[in-house]
């Protein structure tokens, strides 16, 4: 791969979605995209940029770039005090601000959701918290590879997804199947998965109004513009009063002053301000 090939396959991919390749990583692209080349019968790189510009199935190869150059690395109840902020600290302050409000449902978008561990995870905190009962609840998992989202939807895992699942889920949640653990119909009903690029606008819109987000471990990939696209699309897409749960090693700092970082017992947690703490009377 020339310099040149680099950067105008690397300039289209970051157009699609976001994810940037710095000078450094030429040679991982390269690593990553030469399985492309084979599987399509290509001589070099300069031919495959042609095809993802011209060719009538350049959408189909997107989508199959990104099974390829996406890290899918995750596992059940990942990030232990952040998930105990959000049970027992925020969604307490979202009941009590929406059932003021004569509101009884919970839209909760992961965004990101890679092979599911994470929207089922959410579930599963959820289906037991008696102040929930008679509420709607609705969690949306959603990511940019096709690959993943099959895993996803099939919800059978092995070992490497529970290093960090207590017993007691386990043998509530799951039961054997073809060789792993599969998650049961209850919690899989309350999951909907779907496929979605985060730089799709009108998608996203489609999505609707969320009280939280989780997108941890995404925004890392994008550059500086790619997240303050991203970040601003989130905040469009939070009711007022809305979360926003990053990764450990991600911040907004130096991205966006449009949310609160609220200080809990457990964790640090951005939120969408109510439009009346924004001072516009409303």
């Amino acid at each position: 791969m020339s310099d040149d090939e680099f950067r105008i396959i690397r300039d289209s991919i970051y157009s699609h979605c976001g994810i940037f390749f710095d000078d450094d990583s030429k040679y991982l692209l390269e690593k990553r995209l030469a399985r492309r080349l084979t599987a399509l019968s290509l001589n070099n790189f300069r031919e495959y940029y042609h095809f993802l510009k011209y060719d009538r199935n350049k959408d189909q190869e997107m989508m199959d770039i990104m099974d390829v150059l996406t890290t899918n690395e995750t596992y059940f109840f990942r990030e232990s005090f952040q998930l105990s902020a959000f049970t027992d600290e925020v969604i307490p302050e979202l009941i009590s601000v929406k059932s003021a409000r004569g509101d009884r449902t919970l839209r909760i978008w992961s965004a990101g959701c890679s092979t599911g561990e994470e929207p089922y995870t959410i579930a599963m905190l959820l289906r037991d918290m008696p102040s929930l009962r008679g509420w709607k609840i609705e969690i949306i998992g959603t990511d940019i590879s096709q690959r993943v989202l099959q895993h996803a939807r099939r919800g059978v895992y092995t070992k490497s997804s529970f290093r960090a699942t207590d017993e007691r889920y386990i043998k509530r949640f799951f039961y054997e199947y073809d060789g792993g653990l599969k998650v049961t119909d209850d919690i899989r009903e309350m999951v909907t998965i779907s496929h979605l690029n985060l730089f799709d606008k009108i998608r996203m819109m489609m999505l609707g109004k969320m009280d939280l987000i989780f997108c941890r471990n995404v925004i890392i990939y994008f550059d500086l513009a790619a997240k303050k696209k991203v970040v601003e699309e989130f905040h469009r897409s939070l009711h007022d009063g809305g979360f926003l749960l990053l990764g450990h090693s991600e911040s907004l700092m130096n991205v966006t002053t449009l949310f609160t970082l609220r200080h809990f017992k457990n964790d640090m947690i951005y939120q969408k301000p109510e439009r009346s703490a924004l001072g516009d009377g409303l």
